[in-house]
């Protein structure tokens, strides 16, 4: 079984507690570091192989711009940004229209972050 490296941008240190137990609770996946700018995940993803980002917490509708480059430099990569509120999370990856799941569940987290969008 391969490993799915993770890695956060998040603020709340409530919320990206949330993440990252859910996270070390699948013996398939692994938090591989944490950055509290969304900028410093270009420099970060530089050093550390990443297969997965997710971003806490983007207001509604935000794209955040570093998703471009990231996807520009890293093609694999999958970008999950989540509104504060929790109510919808937004899936970028490169080549595909940006996705969006209203009211995710930990399942549907787990599920696209292991498969990406179907």
């Amino acid at each position: 079984m391969q490993t799915i490296n993770v890695m956060f941008s998040s603020r709340p240190k409530l919320l990206s507690e949330v993440f990252h137990n859910l996270i070390e609770r699948q013996p398939d996946m692994r938090v591989v570091g944490e950055v509290v700018d969304p900028i410093e995940l270009i420099f970060a993803l530089r050093k550390t192989p990443t297969d997965v980002i997710i971003i806490t917490p983007m207001k509604a509708n935000g794209v955040p711009r570093v998703c471009s480059q990231l996807l520009k430099e890293h093609p694999r990569l999958k970008i999950l940004t989540l509104t504060l509120e929790g109510e919808a999370v937004y899936i970028y990856q490169s080549g595909l229209k940006r996705s969006c799941i209203q009211k995710p569940t930990e399942q549907m987290l787990l599920d696209v972050i292991r498969k990406g969008v179907q």
